[in-house]
């Protein structure tokens, strides 16, 4: 294996929720010499990707903070949506959250967030956070708009999940829920993410393939039936002007 594929798999490590790890954790988990994993380390460690701390150990280093803010300055999808977001937020309801998700992986996520000035409690939403990709609105409105290929080929790999989470017996029936979904335009949950929160998403596109996800997330003890049809004509719209402004500057997105 390659020494660039060792060092993925060094920070890939990070994601077991172990903050830290110390050379004899890394070289056992990896099955690699001690030599070994100093040495990675040591290119990890000068690059700024890891740090040293107490205990003999390595920790995630601030170079991942700098490029996370030269990813938010250079992301046209996050410099498009942002000021459509703060709008969509005063049209529909201060107490609420608006999230911008895209997939990642087997997953989504969220790539950026607005709290309304009135928002209450915690959201499972927030920027790196990475969702199932078959719970709550935002994940369902970007597989409903997977090819049918790449979108059998989810079904197969999490057949057993998508079973229990949709409550879906086939292939059929899942495939014919998100087709729903995509006819809608739209889609809407309750209390799938996270109990008592009502979760309402439109597709982003461009040039008529869906990049991303916007979502309206509130407490359900704040909408009524009117609020919700309110809310998808303001969910939608924002959806298409973010989409539009995509297509017509021509951006690079990562698909």
């Amino acid at each position: 294996m390659s020494r660039s594929s060792r060092l993925i798999d060094i920070l890939q490590l990070f994601e077991n929720g172990h903050s830290v790890w110390t050379v004899d954790d890394i070289s056992q988990e990896l099955g690699i010499s001690v030599s070994t994993a100093y040495r990675h380390l040591r290119v990890l460690v000068n690059s700024g990707f890891l740090d040293p701390v107490a205990g003999a150990g390595y920790a995630l280093g601030p170079a991942f903070i700098r490029y996370d803010w030269l990813l938010r300055q250079g992301d046209p999808l996050i410099q498009i949506a942002d000021p459509v977001m703060d709008t969509l937020l005063e049209n529909t309801n201060k107490t609420g959250t608006i999230a911008l998700c895209r997939r990642f992986k087997d997953c989504v996520m969220c790539v950026h967030e607005r709290r309304g000035a009135n928002a209450t409690g915690h959201i499972s939403y927030q920027r790196g956070v990475a969702m199932p990709m078959f719970l709550g609105a935002t994940s369902k409105v970007i597989l409903a708009h997977l090819p049918d290929r790449t979108l059998k080929g989810v079904y197969l790999a999490n057949e057993e999940t998508i079973r229990k989470v949709l409550r879906t017996a086939n292939w059929g029936e899942f495939r014919s829920q998100l087709r729903e979904i995509r006819r809608a335009g739209f889609a809407l949950t309750e209390s799938e993410v996270a109990k008592g929160r009502i979760g309402l998403a439109a597709p982003i596109a461009q040039n008529s393939h869906v990049v991303a996800g916007i979502s309206l997330i509130v407490d359900a003890n704040d909408w009524d039936i009117k609020n919700v049809t309110n809310a998808i004509s303001h969910v939608v719209g924002a959806a298409e002007r973010i989409s539009t402004a995509l297509s017509d500057a021509e951006s690079i997105i990562s698909r």
